[in-house]
């Protein structure tokens, strides 16, 4: 026997459900999946969410009467089957611009994925991408820099960027620390950074960690003669506390923050881009937090969602995983979105897990971070997925070379520059990756020890959250 659903439900149908409308470029469009509960129509379903995530109550009131509510209400407009899943489906719903606040990223989650989410006669609810009208991309500010501002400002081209997080990530002091991204970045790091939970603690609070950072930092680059940086976390508990540390940052010269715009919040996070622009500083973005949300195929925010916010929201690079390492990652998801942290305009491609066409106009792109178990036998498939306009990060892959830091750096920059090379020959890197860092490997003590380190070292699990079909 059918399950009964909340009263209300049905009369969304024919409110809210418009089969006939045809989105206009001004609309902000969302696909979400819906595991609606048994006895649930998938229109009535569809119906429900536009509606409690835009005008909708669970009850006609007569304050109805004193506005348009065909002109603001949202509108689910498309069903759709999800590939090789009989549990759920695909709907898609047209919302007018109307409906969110100019520039504010915080707004437009705060509707889509508000209360709707606890709706009773849904079992689980996915917001699997949305598609920003340009005329809404035009009213956020994006990244304070961006990769072509970046770049001229390290002075770094035709390569990824090359760095590591510090290890362990909690526990040293703060002069141990400085030491430890000293020897990363005059080993031949471009940068180094914070881990996400390095904040103010009582082993090494923030201030302390900033100077010995600093002076590391510019030994390394008068030893190498090249610019270097690292994330400092700003991140902290309250916003008055997380703009006196980027001030300080700021005043002992260094090129780059950073910030857990997840943890953070997206309030936060924006405030931080427009601070970061306005006193030309780069902004670093870690991800923490992220799979709670999005990695659960069924309920959640997808992560491309996440990355196209990021973008609006604020930040020079973002943590995308990195397919081959130790943490989730599809491959082709991940150069969905990908795609949407760089690219002036995005196509709808189903096979990257890509639901709308995205136009980002002349906002400047993001650098994808690919950081989290990788190592120098990763480099040439990192290159290859990657490209030029990322950074490579390897914690435990440079600092664990049983040679120390140094010997790390000096590995991993050897092989990027070696894969980068055969790149640029016209050789297949992900075929020929054994020959091109054997190769190199035959005049660098450094690569040849990690190499042998590291080449029983794989991360090989069934992936949780894949494109469906």
């Amino acid at each position: 026997m059918a399950k009964k659903y909340d009263a209300g439900v049905k009369e969304y149908r024919d409110a809210y459900w418009t089969p006939d409308y045809v989105p206009l470029d001004t609309d902000l469009l969302a696909c979400f999946k819906i595991s609606p509960q048994e006895g649930v129509p998938q229109n009535e379903a569809a119906a429900a969410v536009a509606a409690e995530s835009s005008t909708g109550t669970w009850s006609t009131v007569w304050s109805e009467l004193l506005t348009d509510m065909e002109y603001y209400k949202g509108r689910a407009y498309r069903i759709e089957p999800v590939p090789g899943d009989d549990t759920c489906f695909y709907a898609f719903i047209a919302y007018p611009i109307d409906l969110f606040e100019e520039g504010s990223v915080v707004n437009v989650l705060t509707s889509l994925v508000g209360n709707v989410f606890g709706f009773k006669a849904i079992r689980a609810l996915r917001l699997e991408d949305i598609r920003f009208p340009f005329a809404y991309i035009k009213t956020c500010q994006g990244p304070p820099s961006g990769i072509q501002v970046e770049r001229d400002k390290l002075n770094k081209y035709g390569r990824p960027l090359l760095g590591a997080t510090i290890k362990p990530k909690l526990g040293l002091s703060a002069k141990n620390y400085g030491r430890a991204v000293y020897e990363c970045l005059r080993g031949g790091l471009d940068l180094t950074k914070d881990d996400e939970n390095i904040n103010s603690q009582p082993f090494m609070r923030w201030q302390n960690r900033f100077e010995f950072v600093a002076e590391a930092v510019r030994k390394a680059q008068a030893e190498t003669g090249e610019i270097k940086g690292h994330y400092l976390n700003v991140t902290a508990a309250t916003p008055e506390d997380m703009y006196e540390r980027a001030e300080f940052a700021k005043e002992l010269g260094q090129p780059i923050i950073m910030h857990d715009f997840l943890t953070g919040g997206f309030t936060a996070n924006t405030g931080l881009a427009k601070w970061c622009r306005k006193n030309g500083m780069l902004l670093h973005i870690h991800r923490a937090m992220h799979a709670v949300i999005d990695r659960n195929p069924h309920h959640g925010i997808h992560f491309r969602v996440l990355a196209k916010c990021l973008r609006l929201s604020g930040g020079d690079h973002l943590h995308t995983g990195t397919v081959v390492g130790k943490l989730e990652g599809d491959r082709a998801s991940t150069l969905g979105f990908v795609d949407q942290l760089r690219e002036s305009f995005v196509p709808e491609d189903r096979s990257r897990g890509i639901f709308f066409d995205q136009d980002w106009g002349s906002m400047p792109g993001v650098f994808a971070v690919a950081s989290g178990g990788t190592h120098v036998w990763h480099m040439p498939a990192l290159i290859e997925i990657f490209g030029d306009d990322s950074i490579l990060q390897f914690g435990g892959g440079t600092q664990g070379h049983p040679w120390g830091n140094a010997a790390g750096a000096a590995a991993n920059r050897i092989a990027l520059e070696a894969c980068v090379k055969a790149r640029n020959e016209g050789r297949d890197l992900e075929r020929e990756s054994r020959d091109i860092l054997e190769a190199a490997a035959r005049t660098s003590p450094e690569l040849a020890i990690a190499m042998e380190t590291w080449k029983e070292i794989v991360f090989e699990f069934d992936t949780v959250d894949k494109l469906d079909g």
